[in-house]
Order: C-alpha cells, then structure tokens, then sequence
C-alpha cells in the first residue's frame, strides 16, 4: 500500500517546516510500532521516500533523525535506515505512545503502563500529601472541577483528567520522579482515549479522583497512596474488558 502524499504549502515559514518533518516522522512511526515496517526492516531511501510523498529530502532526513532519537530506527552508511528492535524503543515517549494508539495497541503495551502507574502513582499520591503547596491543591482542585463538568468523553476532561494527575506527581517536590509527568499524563490521555472508543469509561469516575484529591488536601499520605491504588487499579480492570473486545 503507497503512503499518502505529504504536502507542504508554499512560503512555509520554519515552524511549517517543524510541522512537515513532524507530520513524515508521525507517519513513518505509525508504520513501524503498527507492524508494517518489521524490526530489521530497512526503510526507502531518502530519494525514494521523497519523490513518492513528495517532499524534500531534508525533511525526510529530519524526520528519520526524529525517528531515531527516539529509538525507532539506527542510520548506517552503506545500510541505510534500520528498523530497531521493540527493546531500543522510547517506549515513554508521549509521541511513541500516541502512535501506538494510533490503532489497536498490543495488549502487553496497555497493561505494561497501568504496571507503571501502579508503581509510580500511588507512591506519588503519598508524597504529594505530605509535599504539597496550597496552590497546587487549589490547580488540582480546579482540574477536578472542569472534569466534572466536561465529563471524560470530551477533549476537555480527558485534558483535566491528564493535569490533575500530572499536578499529583508536580506536587512530590521530587524532580526525577516529576519528570515521569509526561510519560504519566500520556498514559492517562491513551488509556482513557481506549477505553472511550470501546465504550468502556465508567459512569462516573469523580469520587475516586476527589478520593484522592481529598486525601491529599488533608495531608493524608496513607489516604492519598490507598485512593490512588483504588483509581488506577478501576482505570486498568475497564481497560482490560475493552482488550477482551477487540
């Protein structure tokens, strides 16, 4: 199957041009975690990748150098680009994630994140009792607020829904473990996107998030970290039942 063109506008300024090297690097990634570039594979080259979507060589180029920062794909003189193996892969990536998602992520990808966030978020949610600041409590509070109102199915409380959680992990006071935020926030965003699309969102998911939001507000570490297990434990069973529906 022929990739479809990518298309650049005349008189595109160099946010355009990031916006072209990001579009082919989207496309060539989606190929890739999908399955359809096996690892070993070795990609078209820039001349021939170029002329089919009819782009220019440097942003192919860009793109591949995209690609391989994250552990997709390695360049060799001689070789060309190689599609690596799934262990090489960012797999924390929020864009690597996204493409998964792109379709039907491998099951062992979706439980692999609630793994993590099992690990990482109720321990964070522990932290973040005895860490926070009053104006992170009132960010969360104002994430939870929105979320209600907009509910999970919407852009917006899946947006909230992300921050709120990205705020709990903020609120540890601990930079390494903050760092995780982005890997966290899109493994919420993804997981829930999921779940949505095979109507698998629970009717109502507040009381376990104001749980946790209670217990932390209230200084409650131990509150904090038994809510937050509750929530991502739910989050992953509802996951589950939309895996056993493909």
């Amino acid at each position: 199957m022929s990739a479809s063109p990518v298309q650049a506008r005349p008189g595109r300024r160099k946010a355009g041009k990031e916006r072209l090297h990001g579009s082919i690097a989207h496309q060539l990634g989606v190929e890739i975690v999908s399955g359809r570039h096996q690892p070993g594979d070795i990609l078209s080259n820039e001349i021939e990748f170029s002329e089919r979507l009819q782009v220019s060589r440097s942003a192919y180029r860009e793109a591949v150098r995209i690609l391989a920062a994250k552990g997709l794909v390695e360049s060799r003189p001689r070789v060309g680009t190689r599609v690596t193996e799934m262990n090489r892969w960012n797999l924390l990536d929020p864009d690597v994630l996204a493409w998964f998602f792109e379709a039907e992520p491998a099951r062992a990808l979706v439980e692999g994140l609630f793994e993590l966030r099992m690990i990482v978020e109720p321990a964070a949610a522990a932290l973040a009792a005895e860490r926070r600041t009053g104006a992170q409590v009132e960010a969360m509070r104002e994430a939870l607020q929105i979320m209600e109102r907009a509910g999970l199915k919407s852009e917006a409380g899946q947006s909230a829904d992300r921050d709120f959680h990205q705020l709990v992990l903020d609120a540890t006071g601990n930079a390494p473990l903050a760092s995780l935020a982005s890997t966290i926030g899109a493994g919420v965003r993804w997981t829930t996107f999921y779940k949505s699309r095979k109507h698998k969102l629970p009717p109502d998911p507040m009381p376990e998030h104001w749980a946790v939001f209670d217990a932390i507000a209230a200084g409650d570490a131990g509150g904090a970290r038994q809510a937050m297990d509750v929530l991502v434990a739910n989050s992953r069973a509802q996951a589950a039942d939309a895996l056993e529906d493909r």
